[in-house]
């Protein structure tokens, strides 16, 4: 008898001994003569479980973690290869309180399938939209996109169905559909997570896109500091081509669609879409002045949809169901579920996906059981390093688009941190201004010389020195920054500093030797 044993591949379990525990369990079973297959799969997203081994029984999949290579030894005596008892057991892996309660349609298949194989991710519901796509027009994939209320899961949330309908009608010899997977925002990980672990997801909906729009070539600009995910897209990329999911005659329809890989160029104003598009141009990373927009004029001159890769990932789910049925999660206009990634100062950080419209508190108490530290939370910081502080008092703020706006925040690409009491916002504050001094692409005055002269800024209130007088320049300089910076990086930036200055106020006033001592 063979059993089958699913050791995560994930570089969130890599770096906690994955490959060390996978080699354990190898040579262990080899030691006592037992035919183990061991399968490479993606990561489910409960980090704090990381490696989280599985083994298939007859009841389902039961899971261990987090496993390490001294404790195998110990699962083999306690005869976890049958799923019984261990002290790292927990249990049926379908049935862990964390993942019960989430609602997965993206990440659906993430950790549950071989990331490289073909059949495998057909047998788990994959190529169901694609075969769709294949069948109707383009217009009506296009409707169909625009019913179901998809927005741009990489932070700004526009209607994904409006872009496609752009490039659809655009007139022009060649169409490109450019994938953004350049993830930089300070913790969040679910375009890693998900090329890593379900990459025929992304590959699927980029080639629905083309399909949709006349485009016939694709990129996934891949963040430079991803090797693994890069290395396991391209991989991805060669099979699906092989499979005849990709090509001049997919799957047998005499149409076409190709794509490939490319590696980032460690800059994080690469995240920016045009400045991803100079990129892949060949040149230097800066932002393009809009108009025109990327989907009349945008990759080499030509109509180009770019969307972040959960955008592209949501859509298999939406044409394999209908956009009646993603449209019926979500509240407001924030429809379909989001891959919240909760980090930072937290007892169960995580990838957990649900239908827009949970609270904070919720997500951040409920779902990641408060601080680490067991200290009360002080601050939440939602949509990345360029995303709000909040305090406790707007943790029942519901995680949509509009609600966040409403307190002065953004979602982002759905990135939560959090803080306890120990935290200083005024540090926090002068970190969002020097982030954006050290990323800019330096192409406009208000975010190149804004953010430089708000960090001296926020050193001067730090020390004491005239600090009303500062504080009335720090927000002329966030107002400025604000409505003059070209691009979304200098833009936001204020966002971190008022909400700072706003709801902890007390920081900004506490001095040099207070700063010190801690």
């Amino acid at each position: 008898m063979t059993f089958r044993v699913f050791v995560p591949l994930d570089s969130t379990a890599l770096a906690l001994g994955a490959d060390a525990t996978s080699r354990a369990i190898a040579r262990e079973a080899e030691r006592r003569g037992l035919s183990v297959e061991i399968v490479r799969n993606g990561s489910r997203g409960l980090v704090w479980c990381e490696p989280m081994v599985e083994v298939l029984t007859a009841a389902g999949r039961v899971a261990y973690g987090p496993v390490t290579a001294i404790d195998v030894p110990t699962l083999f005596d306690a005869g976890f290869l049958q799923g019984a008892a261990h002290a790292l057991c927990l249990g049926l892996a379908d049935n862990i309180a964390q993942l019960k309660r989430q609602q997965r349609l993206t990440f659906a298949r993430c950790g549950v399938i071989d990331p490289l194989s073909v059949e495998d991710y057909g047998a788990n519901g994959g190529w169901v939209g694609l075969e769709r796509a294949l069948k109707i027009s383009p217009e009506e994939t296009v409707a169909e996109v625009t019913a179901s209320g998809l927005r741009g899961r990489g932070g700004a949330g526009f209607p994904t169905g409006i872009k496609w309908k752009t490039v659809l009608g655009a007139k022009a010899d060649q169409k490109y559909i450019v994938c953004n997977a350049d993830e930089g925002d300070s913790g969040t990980f679910a375009d890693r997570m998900l090329m890593e672990g379900d990459p025929f997801t992304l590959i699927e909906g980029m080639t629905i896109a083309g399909l949709a729009t006349g485009a016939t070539r694709g990129y996934v600009y891949i963040r430079s500091e991803y090797p693994h995910a890069f290395a396991i897209m391209s991989r991805a990329i060669e099979c699906a081509r092989t499979a005849g999911k990709l090509g001049s005659n997919i799957a047998g329809s005499g149409r076409s669609f190709d794509m490939e890989a490319r590696l980032g160029a460690g800059a994080y104003i690469c995240g920016e879409e045009t400045s991803l598009l100079e990129s892949l141009e060949g040149r230097r990373g800066q932002v393009r002045a809009k108009p025109p927009l990327p989907a009349l004029r945008g990759l080499f001159g030509k109509p180009t949809v770019i969307n972040n890769v959960l955008s592209f990932a949501s859509v298999p789910w939406i044409m394999a169901n209908g956009a009646a049925a993603y449209a019926a999660y979500g509240m407001g206009r924030s429809r379909g579920t989001q891959p919240f990634q909760l980090g930072g100062n937290v007892k169960r950080g995580g990838l957990y996906e649900f239908a827009f419209g949970m609270t904070i508190r919720e997500l951040v108490e409920g779902i990641g059981g408060g601080t680490n530290s067991g200290r009360p939370i002080r601050a939440v910081q939602v949509g990345g390093p360029l995303g709000a502080y909040f305090p406790s008092s707007l943790l029942d703020t519901p995680l949509d688009y509009e609600a966040m706006l409403a307190v002065k925040g953004m979602l982002g690409h759905g990135g939560v941190v959090v803080f306890d009491d120990t935290v200083n916002l005024a540090r926090q504050a002068r970190f969002a201004m020097e982030f954006c001094a050290i990323e800019s692409c330096g192409k406009c005055t208000p975010c190149r010389i804004g953010s430089t002269r708000g960090v001296e800024t926020i050193d001067r209130i730090i020390a004491g020195q005239q600090r009303e007088k500062n504080l009335t320049v720090l927000e002329d300089l966030c107002n400025l920054m604000t409505d003059g910076s070209l691009c979304a990086l200098g833009g936001l930036t204020p966002i971190p500093v008022v909400s700072a200055l706003t709801h902890f106020p007390e920081d900004f006033a506490r001095g040099p030797s207070a700063l010190a001592a801690e």
